[in-house]
């Protein structure tokens, strides 16, 4: 379980996952969401066939620490730099936020895709066969780097 003291937000660790572009299949997503709600944290699903602004906005409204997109239609490279963008708009990352929330992506990505989308601004990218664990254990250093 991860506490709101190792955080140090005050609350449990806030996920916001969400299915980008025109993606249908959300089998994954789900199993995600159980994993990290069952290791203590509040997750808000947003559904598929959602924008890159659709989520940011959501993030912000909802107060997330962290930010969660699967992407199984091979378009990541594509959606996440939007998602980059999005999130800066709404002051969520970048130079004049807060404090910048865990951007992490997960899908069927290649090996040749994780570092241009770790250089374009995600913190974590998970392909296709990552155990929930290593999640879980990714957004607790992440935020107990940040409440530092």
């Amino acid at each position: 379980m991860i506490s709101a003291a190792e955080t140090g937000t005050g609350h449990p660790p806030r996920v916001l996952l969400a299915k980008l572009g025109l993606d249908g299949h959300d089998r994954g997503v789900k199993v995600i969401a159980r994993a990290l709600r069952d290791a203590g944290m509040e997750v808000v699903y947003l559904g598929m066939r959602v924008t890159a602004d659709q989520v940011a906005a959501a993030a912000a409204q909802e107060d997330v620490d962290v930010v969660g997109i699967s992407v199984l239609s091979g378009a990541h490279m594509r959606l996440m730099p939007r998602m980059v963008d999005a999130l800066e708009r709404h002051g969520l990352r970048g130079a004049g936020a807060e404090g910048d929330v865990l951007l992490l992506v997960g899908g069927t990505i290649p090996d040749s895709d994780v570092e241009p989308l770790q250089q374009m601004g995600v913190d974590g990218v998970f392909p296709v066969g990552t155990f929930t664990a290593q999640m879980v254990d990714f957004i607790r250093a992440g935020l107990s780097r940040e409440a530092r």
